[in-house]
């Protein structure tokens, strides 16, 4: 038979010092106006979660610090880097971003007259979806699952694209997918 004694033996209880660092679990309100300013300073989320450790001795889970800076209704700051491209350009300079949009007519003829788009709001089960205008005129919806399966529905059933179609087709995908950060 196993006899456990539950009682606590006073050496062994922590001192009141260690008690204070190992046991808290969320910042004062000192040090969350300390966090308020890096915030403001335009630190990021996981750079808060370690310096709220190293500083505080402070153990807090990513989300954590993001529910503590909404709780301090407090804004994360994105912080853009200059590009070099910045830098040189000058007023009245165009450049990509500047640039009109083409029709999609004018995108067919550049593009080997496949063009695809995506749509702003994604239904339910996809990490992406768009339509797509292949070169014969032919228009298709496609939708990128979390697996990546891609998948082509709506139009001619029957409608098979031709291989250059599909190739610019895959190339113009990769590219505006990687625009939008996949």
């Amino acid at each position: 038979m196993i006899n456990d004694n539950f009682d606590v033996d006073p050496s062994d209880a922590p001192d009141e010092e260690s008690k204070t660092v190992h046991s808290a679990s969320s910042p004062s309100d000192e040090q969350k106006n300390e966090i308020a300013g890096w915030v403001n300073d335009g630190m990021g989320l996981s750079d808060i979660q370690k310096r709220i450790h190293d500083e505080f001795g402070v153990v807090m889970t990513y989300m954590d610090v993001r529910f503590l800076v909404d709780d301090l209704n407090l804004d994360l700051v994105d912080t853009e880097e200059n590009t070099p491209d910045d830098e040189n350009k000058k007023d009245g300079d165009l450049t990509t971003d500047d640039t009109p949009s083409a029709s999609p007519e004018d995108a067919l003829n550049e593009n080997g007259g496949v063009n695809v788009e995506l749509d702003t709001v994604t239904p339910p089960g996809a990490m992406a979806s768009g339509s797509v205008t292949f070169s014969d005129g032919q228009h298709k919806k496609w939708t990128l699952d979390q697996f990546g399966r891609l998948g082509l529905s709506g139009g001619d059933e029957s409608y098979k694209p031709s291989d250059d179609d599909v190739i610019e087709f895959q190339k113009q995908l990769d590219g505006a997918l990687r625009g939008k950060g996949f």
